[in-house]
């Protein structure tokens, strides 16, 4: 990947350092949406899976990459059932491979120099660097507002979360749509859909990191949101249609990130009590239909495109 060395490589500790936390939170698993979504693309424009299977690992390696740095910003302790990889492996070497995996995925599109139009690599290089940038500045918006900066209004989380979750989702479905042979209008319509079913997806995992407490309880993350002092679209909600006694303590539990289970129960029956879920809830369905109309008129009909739309209202309304 690096090329051939002016003097000479330490191959284990390259190994040590980066191949192995990165396998550590690959192998951990996860939920893929985001390859199911690059191939359902590809398939519905009439493509096949054979001409993208290539570009799934993108996408993902980049996502398990922000997750080894996410769980350092917010002090987590557990990812998917184990210890954080910066627990295991130190917070220096996990920033680090973290950092690595945002580029990795770039040798896929290195490797297909000569096997595709330049034209058509230079947009696909394009489009990762700017999904890429968009990721950072939606962390960036996350993080800054649940250290109790800020005020968002909900068109700002919703853009918040079209950068932070909907840009990976954006990238499958363009770089799909791209290799697939889609049309201009196609990508388009496409990318603003996979976007939006990322908003949506982020609503859904906010809404389950509260309702869903029994799962994520066995997982350690019960309400974790609350503890990291998230302004999610339900505690918006909140802010702006609850009693003012009320948003006022949600606000000042979110700001003391409580580890107390009690106080993060109390936060969230502030919420369920404000109509919070059922809002957010109605609002990824909401969205998620309203890109659906768009992509409906620019894909012929087949099976594919059924999956397609079966999927997107899967992730809006799945409890795991």
């Amino acid at each position: 990947m690096c090329g051939k060395p002016r003097y000479a490589y330490d191959e284990e500790s390259a190994t040590k350092a980066i191949s192995e936390p990165a396998w550590d939170i690959l192998d951990r698993g996860g939920k893929r949406w985001r390859p199911v979504l690059l191939f359902l693309v590809a398939q519905a424009l009439g493509g096949s899976v054979e001409q993208v299977q290539d570009l799934v690992v993108i996408c993902e390696v980049v996502h398990n990459g922000t997750l080894l740095v996410d769980d350092i910003e917010d002090d987590s302790k557990v990812r998917r059932g184990k210890e954080c990889v910066h627990l295991l492996f130190g917070v220096d070497v996990a920033i680090n491979a973290g950092n690595a995996m945002y580029y990795l995925p770039t040798v896929v599109l290195k490797q297909l120099k000569g096997k595709v139009p330049d034209e058509q690599l230079l947009k696909a290089y394009e489009m990762y660097c700017q999904e890429l940038l968009n990721l950072h500045f939606g962390q960036g918006y996350d993080i800054w507002w649940h250290k109790g900066n800020g005020k968002p209004t909900v068109e700002q989380y919703l853009q918040m979360c079209a950068y932070k979750t909907g840009t990976l989702a954006r990238l499958s479905a363009k770089l799909s749509a791209l290799f697939a042979g889609g049309t201009a209008e196609q990508v388009e319509a496409l990318s603003k859909f996979a976007e939006t079913v990322g908003v949506g997806f982020q609503i859904q995992d906010d809404i389950l990191n509260l309702v869903g407490a029994k799962l994520a309880e066995t997982k350690g993350q019960y309400g974790e949101d609350i503890h990291e002092g998230k302004r999610t679209l339900m505690v918006l909600h909140c802010f702006q249609r609850a009693p003012a006694e009320e948003a006022h303590r949600l606000e000042e539990i979110l700001n003391s990130h409580p580890t107390d289970q009690t106080i993060i129960n109390e936060a969230i029956e502030i919420i369920e009590r404000n109509g919070g879920i059922t809002y957010a809830r109605e609002k990824a369905r909401e969205i998620v239909l309203g890109a659906w109309k768009d992509v409906e008129g620019v894909l012929p009909p087949s099976e594919a495109k059924d999956k397609l739309k079966a999927f997107a209202d899967f992730l809006v309304e799945r409890e795991i």
